[in-house]
């Protein structure tokens, strides 16, 4: 697969090697297929509108306006998306098995000073939340992208989740939900929010007491 700096399935996703991210990924039947239909499609068209402002050498504000309407919808369907899945904690698999969250921890640790530097992660019921920054080249002096860093970690733990629970078929959701961190600011909120996510569920008081919580 060609490695690119913008990779879309549904959504759009930007990557680029050296980059920070916030990502949340979540159990195939965790989330309604059409719950939040009407996000994606705005953010599909904004996406491709961008592209065509940049092909077009239209002036910057075009260019940066849509942008700050792409990081609005962003924002509110990532809100959605997080009360769905709050809601929807009956899914096939549970990830808060240990033997699941582990199988899962340790996935994620495993590219750890290769590809990646880990800030910190959550495993919950139905979904994951991942603060990690990807580093500029990997062992073998080749860029690392976002995209394959993720399709690795998933596949993987797919593997280990069934056969955790002796079974076959579709884990994780086709889709990442990735978000850029801009700054020292929005790192630290990323990594409050991943480790207070269990403390907001109500599983636990504290999140340090959450056993498939990390924070490096």
């Amino acid at each position: 697969m060609e490695k690119k700096e913008f990779h879309r399935r549904h959504l759009p996703h930007f990557q680029q090697p050296g980059q920070s991210y916030f990502v949340t990924w979540c159990t195939a039947d965790a989330v309604p297929p059409k719950a939040v239909k009407n996000y994606t499609q705005q953010l599909k068209l904004l996406s491709t509108k961008i592209e065509i402002l940049k092909t077009k050498n239209t002036d910057d504000k075009s260019i940066i306006d849509s942008k700050i309407e792409f990081s609005r919808i962003r924002k509110n369907y990532l809100k959605a998306l997080e009360d769905l899945l709050q809601l929807e904690n009956k899914s096939i698999i549970n990830l808060a098995d240990p033997r699941n969250t582990s199988s899962i921890i340790n996935t994620l640790l495993f590219w750890e000073g290769k590809r990646i530097e880990n800030y910190a992660l959550t495993v919950m019921p139905n979904h994951v939340h991942w603060v990690f920054k990807v580093l500029d080249k990997d062992e073998k002096g080749e860029p690392v992208f976002l995209q394959d860093v993720l399709q690795s970690v998933k596949r993987f733990s797919a593997n280990q989740i069934n056969m955790n629970e002796n079974r076959k078929g579709t884990v994780w959701h086709n889709e990442s939900f990735d978000t850029t961190i801009r700054d020292n600011l929005h790192l630290h909120n990323a990594i409050h929010y991943t480790l207070e996510n269990p403390v907001s569920a109500g599983y636990v008081k504290n999140w340090w007491e959450w056993h498939g919580t990390r924070y490096f």
